[in-house]
């Protein structure tokens, strides 16, 4: 199954979302006002407008306050978006394409933002929607310093150890710097001609416990990234679930494929 869905934004925002990626910063601590119900109201537009990594997955979302959700770590922000999804095959990497998308777009204009994986939505949250919930993002008016000054901030692996080729270097660097839960960076990416394989790192035991569902949200988060940068640099391209490659990696799971048309 292929599916072609480019996210048709407009050129000066696909560019402030793409340069996002090089300077975002998860926010831990926010200013307690909330933003403008017009604030709110763009953000909501912004984020139903997307068209999933797996379209025919279906989702919803609520902005709450800090009253509706619990976490035994708490973090304090004027703002919570809980999302929900119903339960099809690959709906965990879907949230994270579709909500990395909304992290860049909060960056880009100003606001800070953070995956709260702890965070849980309570039952009278969750009765409201028919679907299963998946995840927060926290966001609002960052208290602290809300973008990095340069790449060098970023504390990630090195490209060689996620990737079996240099081809397509700018994208894989643009998914390199994703953000992940406690910054495990569970990806690998695989590169044939015109395509790239993305790959999901095997838990062991303990991983898979407590990492499982948050590093395939991590996959979905990265291939938002990766597609992004493909939109950025004029490359047409699509998503294939349906496109293994014959020799699977000993220490990786394979997940979809981007393949590249031009």
């Amino acid at each position: 199954m292929n599916q072609n869905h480019a996210e048709n934004l407009e050129p000066e925002l696909k560019d402030k979302l793409y340069q996002s990626i090089f300077s975002r910063k998860s926010i831990r601590k926010y200013k307690a006002e909330s933003l403008t119900a017009e604030k709110l109201k763009e953000i909501k537009a912004f984020l139903a407008a997307r068209k999933g990594l797996k379209q025919n997955i279906k989702w919803e979302s609520k902005i709450v306050s800090a009253d509706k959700i619990s976490s035994l770590l708490p973090i304090k922000a004027p703002h919570y978006l809980v999302f929900f999804s119903e339960e099809s095959e690959g709906y965990l990497q879907n949230a994270g394409y579709i909500l990395q998308y909304l992290d860049l777009y909060l960056s880009a204009h100003g606001l800070g933002s953070c995956w709260f994986g702890l965070a849980k939505a309570k039952k009278e949250i969750a009765a409201e929607s028919e679907f299963s919930y998946v995840i927060t993002l926290a966001f609002g008016e960052a208290a602290e310093k809300q973008c990095r000054n340069d790449k060098s901030e970023f504390k990630r692996k090195e490209l060689s150890e996620i990737r079996d080729h240099d081809s397509y270097e700018q994208l894989i660097e643009a998914a390199r710097l994703a953000p992940s839960a406690t910054n495990n960076q569970p990806w690998y990416f695989k590169v044939r001609p015109n395509k790239i394989d993305i790959y999901r790192e095997k838990p062991n035991f303990i991983k898979k416990i407590f990492y499982q569902k948050m590093n395939k949200i991590d996959i979905g988060i990265a291939a938002a990234h990766l597609k992004l940068a493909a939109e950025k640099h004029n490359l047409n391209s699509k998503f294939s679930f349906s496109d293994s490659p014959s020799k699977e990696l000993s220490d990786y799971i394979y997940q979809f494929t981007l393949n590249i048309l031009d």
